[in-house]
């Protein structure tokens, strides 16, 4: 596809994506929000740590991934299978790396989520156990070159890494430099798949304006992503209702999306699910895991 189609399909997957907004007279992100037979009545809980039932109606709307923080409780074993277990922070020891990696194996979690220089130690530490290794690539900022990118990713990949998260080149995208977005993304995607890993493409939202978002979305489909991120949670704000609906109603049911950063409560929770989110990630787990607890003895 030369620059001019994929503009042209860019500019298309914007306004289709507007369309249901603007055909009901609704302000754009109005919609997706009122879905009730998503949310149980009265029930303010953490799905994935708290409740089968739920959790399984999510995943038959459409989820193909449950996120998790390392802090957690028991998980019903049919839906850790789908869940991240993520562990960033730049202080992570390599105790609590293999603490990560214990649990993963022990629940059987999806993927274990580590910066770069944690995944031959995770790779090592889950062989034979189907846990996947998820690292992350042009992170937190973005704003490395694309062949750095790329050979970040190859490395990664044969070091043992199975998907890759990485980061747009967000002042390109500002700078309406859109060939330049997509030929960054395209080329860790290529890398990826190349080796057999999946890629999620973190926009980082809060720094974006509506277009831009959708612009970028557009883009990151059309590049073969696997799946959209609203943040890298070392952002100024993480996800909110309006930027995951706005996501969803880009990429379609075709590409995953992951609300991260920001989801501080269980009403936090039910609406970026409502809003179409397949993952959800939260920093406040603790917090979160005691509102359920409340809520349970209610």
């Amino acid at each position: 596809m030369d620059p001019n189609e994929r503009a042209k399909a860019v500019d298309s997957a914007c306004y289709a994506a507007q369309a249901p907004a603007l055909a009901a007279g609704l302000p754009r992100g109005a919609e997706g929000l009122n879905i009730p037979e998503l949310v149980c009545p009265g029930c303010v809980q953490r799905c994935a740590q708290t409740c089968a039932k739920k959790t399984a109606a999510i995943i038959a709307a459409g989820a193909d991934r449950v996120s998790a923080s390392e802090r957690l409780t028991r998980i019903d074993d049919s839906i850790a299978a789908l869940i991240d277990h993520t562990l960033l922070r730049p202080e992570a020891t390599r105790e609590q790396i293999g603490k990560l990696c214990e649990e993963a194996r022990r629940f059987h979690f999806a993927s274990v989520c580590v910066n770069p220089a944690w995944v031959p130690l995770c790779a090592q530490l889950l062989h034979g156990s189907g846990v996947k290794v998820c690292t992350v690539v042009g992170f937190p900022l973005g704003a490395t070159l694309t062949e750095a990118k790329r050979a970040e990713t190859e490395q990664a990949v044969k070091l043992g890494a199975e998907e890759i998260d990485m980061v747009i080149n967000i002042g390109a995208l500002r700078s309406g430099d859109l060939d330049l977005v997509y030929n960054d993304i395209h080329a860790v995607v290529e890398a990826a798949h190349r080796g057999g890993a999946i890629v999620k493409v973190i926009i980082e939202a809060a720094l974006l304006d509506d277009p831009q978002k959708m612009r970028v979305c557009a883009l990151a489909k059309l590049a073969g992503a696997d799946f959209v991120k609203t943040s890298t949670g070392f952002g100024p704000s993480g996800a909110s209702v309006h930027d995951v609906s706005l996501m969803r109603r880009v990429v379609g049911d075709e590409m995953g999306i992951k609300a991260a950063g920001g989801i501080r409560t269980f009403e936090d929770l039910e609406k970026m699910t409502a809003a179409g989110a397949t993952r959800i990630g939260a920093s406040a787990s603790i917090k979160i895991l005691e509102e359920a607890k409340k809520a349970e003895s209610r």
